[in-house]
Formats: C-alpha cells, sequence, structure tokens
C-alpha cells in the first residue's frame, strides 16, 4: 500500500486522536480619507465605551484590531490620559493630543438602545471619516452578542485599512473524533457531532453548511451538516473502504472528495446540497492516492495531494482533471513530503505541509514566483487553513506539548494560541458568511 494511502487511513481517518505612523505623515495610505504611509500600521486609539458592559465592548474590539494584525494600538495608559483630556474639553475631541500619542484613528463607541453608534475619526484632518450605527443583540455576553460586537470591529478595520476584519468568523476542528468550533478569538468553543469518528471538516461559502468525513465498521462515508437546523445528509449513500477530505467549491454547489478501495484513491465530485452522480475529477494509473482537494478562488482549478510520484508531493489540475501538474518539487532539506494544500482567498499562493528533518512545518508557495516560504519550525506544525483576509493561517502544533491550534500572520510572523484543550487536528477557517449559527 503506498505511504500517501497508508498516512489518509491514518491520520485522516483515526476516531480518536511595528511602530505608530506620525501624524504628520501626509503620504496617502491605503485608506479613504486617513494619512499615513503606505506599508505602516496606523496607531489607532479605542475610547473607553459608557454604560453597562461599556468596558467588555472595549475590550473586544482593542483584542479584534490587536489581533487583525493591521494597526497598532495605543495602549490603555495613553487612551485614559486622551479620554480624560476630551473631557476636561467639554466633550471635544482634542486631535493634536491624539496626533501626539501616535494616533491616525480614533474609535468612539455610544452605545444606543438596539446597539451601538461607532463614530471613527480622522485624526490628521481633524474630522469624522465614518459613523454607522450598528445592531447589538440583547444578552451581554452570549455567542451571539460577541459575534456582533465582532462584526463592529471587522467593520472598524475595514474603514480604517480598507480591509474587512476576520474577528467575526470561525473555526471548525477535531478532537477525539467529534467536530468542535470555535470563534476566531478562542472563546465559545463547542461540539457540533454527536458522532466519535469524524474527521476533516470543511465550511460551505454559506457559513450555514458544514461537510466532514465519518467512519464505522462498514466504512467511511461523507456527510453534510446544516448548522442552523441539525440536519444531516449522508453524501455517499453506502459507506465505502475510503471517503475523506471532503471540500466545497467557491459557488456552493458541487463538493469534491477522495473516493477509492484499496490502495487506490480518486478525487470525484458531486452536487454539495442536492443529489446526483459523482464525477471523477483524478484518474489513478496503478496503486496511486489522491486527497486533501482545495480549489481555487474562481473554481477553475484544484488542488490536491498525490503520491503519483512515488511520494506525497502537491498537484494542481483544472477541476476536470486534465492540465495536471507537480507544484512541489523537491528541496533541499525536504523528506519528499508534501501535502494539505489549501489555496489562499487571493489566489496568490497556497499553504501546505513539509517533512523536515522528520518534522511536518508549514508553508507557503507563491504562485507567480514559486518561491516556498516556511513558517514554523518550533515542534510539528500540520494542516494549515487560511482565513477569509488571506493574511492568517490556523494550523496545529505540538509547540507546548499537546496538539493546540494557533494562527499565523503571514506577513509579521506572529503567532498566537487559539485553543486551550488539546488533542485537536484538522481546522479549518470559515468564510466571512460563517457567523450566523
Amino acid at each position: 500500500m503506498q505511504t500517501l494511502y497508508r498516512w489518509a487511513a491514518a491520520a485522516l481517518l483515526a476516531a480518536a486522536a511595528a511602530a505608530p505612523a506620525a501624524a504628520q505623515d501626509t503620504t496617502r495610505g491605503v485608506r479613504i480619507g486617513l494619512t499615513y504611509g503606505a506599508g505602516t500600521r496606523p496607531g489607532v486609539i479605542v475610547l473607553p465605551v459608557a454604560g453597562p458592559g461599556g468596558d467588555s465592548i472595549a475590550a473586544i474590539l482593542r483584542r479584534d484590531l490587536d489581533y487583525g494584525d493591521r494597526v497598532t494600538l495605543i495602549g490603555e495608559e495613553a487612551t485614559g490620559a486622551a479620554e480624560s483630556a476630551r473631557a476636561g474639553a467639554g466633550g471635544r475631541v482634542n486631535y493634536p493630543l491624539f496626533g501626539r500619542l501616535g494616533a491616525v484613528a480614533v474609535v468612539q463607541v455610544a452605545q444606543t438602545a438596539t446597539g451601538a453608534q461607532v463614530t471613527l475619526h480622522d485624526v490628521g484632518l481633524e474630522r469624522v471619516a465614518e459613523q454607522q450605527s450598528f445592531p447589538i443583540p440583547a444578552g451581554f455576553g452570549s455567542p451571539q452578542w460577541r459575534m456582533a460586537v465582532h462584526g463592529v470591529a471587522d467593520e472598524m478595520e475595514r474603514w480604517i485599512t480598507g480591509v474587512r476584519g476576520i474577528a467575526q468568523t470561525r473555526v471548525l476542528f477535531v478532537r477525539a473524533g467529534r467536530v468542535y468550533v470555535i470563534d476566531s478569538d478562542g472563546a465559545n468553543e463547542r461540539p457540533l457531532t454527536d458522532e466519535e469518528s469524524a474527521s476533516s471538516p470543511a465550511w460551505h461559502p454559506d457559513g450555514r453548511h458544514i461537510a466532514y468525513s465519518s467512519q464505522s465498521d462498514a466504512g467511511t462515508r461523507i456527510h453534510v451538516r446544516d448548522l442552523a437546523t441539525g440536519q444531516v445528509r449522508a453524501v455517499t449513500a453506502t459507506p465505502g473502504p475510503l471517503n475523506i477530505t471532503p471540500i466545497f467549491s467557491p459557488d456552493g454547489r458541487s463538493l469534491v472528495y477522495a473516493h477509492g478501495r484499496d490502495d487506490e484513491a480518486n478525487l470525484v465530485l458531486v452536487p454539495a446540497l442536492g443529489q446526483g452522480a459523482a464525477r471523477r475529477v483524478t484518474v489513478s494509473r496503478g496503486a496511486q492516492a489522491n486527497v486533501s482537494p482545495s480549489f481555487s478562488p474562481d473554481g477553475r482549478r484544484i488542488a490536491y495531494t498525490s503520491d503519483r510520484s512515488g511520494h506525497p508531493e502537491v498537484y494542481i489540475s483544472d477541476i476536470d482533471g486534465t492540465n495536471a501538474e507537480l507544484l512541489t518539487p523537491f528541496a533541499f532539506g525536504d523528506q519528499y513530503y508534501r501535502s494539505n494544500p489549501d489555496w489562499s482567498p487571493d489566489g496568490r499562493a497556497i499553504a501546505f505541509m513539509s517533512q523536515i528533518d522528520g518534522r511536518f512545518q508549514v508553508m507557503t508557495i507563491n504562485l507567480r514566483t514559486r518561491a516556498i516560504r516556511q513558517h514554523s519550525s518550533e515542534g510539528i506544525n500540520e494542516d494549515p487553513s487560511w482565513a477569509p483576509d488571506g493574511r492568517h493561517l490556523v494550523f496545529t502544533s505540538n509547540r507546548t506539548g499537546v496538539k493546540q491550534l494557533y494562527v499565523l500572520d503571514v506577513e509579521s510572523g506572529r503567532v498566537r494560541q487559539l485553543t486551550r484543550a488539546g488533542g485537536v487536528r484538522l481546522p479549518a477557517w470559515s468564510p466571512y458568511s460563517g457567523t450566523a449559527q
């Protein structure tokens, strides 16, 4: 049996197991209306929020902006001094003081009967740049309340940087054979499946459905679950020896997964939420396995792991299986094992894991230049999955002794731990729409 097939059966089916920008900088930045040097991280002050739960709102907004890695949060000591000065000036915004503290933007939040009114101040131009009212449901501290506040933070980040934040997203993962979900800041972890043999979860673009494989004595099958209703549909009518690693197409109409028997596996395509015959995407020649598909953002191409060269590598082909090409040629230090590709939402790169010195590490490859970057070195690091902003990756690592989820900013190299209970694997980051349930 080929190495890749053994890996697929064992690993995928196991049932258990910068400085603030100066306010005087007049270089046009990336955000309409705000001025800061291109490539810098603009300084931002989030003012205290009055009223019940205001401290929690301010704390969540500050943490979300910090986790976005695109701005520099001005410290609470400076924030308090600026707020005191504002109060002493009769409530007027003291733009010169904010500028001296290194702020390009100041965020002011006022709670309302139905949510919050958020005002973004442009410090350089000494004016209001944006203002909007946001609905926030009742139930302070509930998952729905927190998710609504995350949505405020994401829009604030878009106002400031031109890129929507990722706070209002979630991550699927597997622990002890069950699919779990966790918010992007590490809150509200909970199980989604009851069975103890689930693996390879994936999000539908609508954020309402997920797909995963499950194992029984009769074999494996692919399921699609509606997170709103809890209804589960079996995509594969009967269990088979190998039905694993499902992935939805970007338009949500199709589902691709690996199907096989004995030591041979191929990718097949079926309707995502309806019924229809399976269509083969890859064609094995002899004892080969093709698993772990990932769509390009336009849905026209697909990356996957194949051992057709005698060891696992990442390949790319058209969605009908034609024009296949090797993406990860041998590089010095590698041990002929590259797998688990994930295509970035902006289409520019593919993340994958590569075995180096006997341990898996997180890598990315630039699809234009084919330059490869190594993003991890401490411990064993596996299963990278892109956030919808195309800048952050979630992956598993045992760097603390047990497998946990970590989030990596590929531009700065900053890493933060996401989960606290160990034994996790196979993360999948939600699309922007994966916020309602």
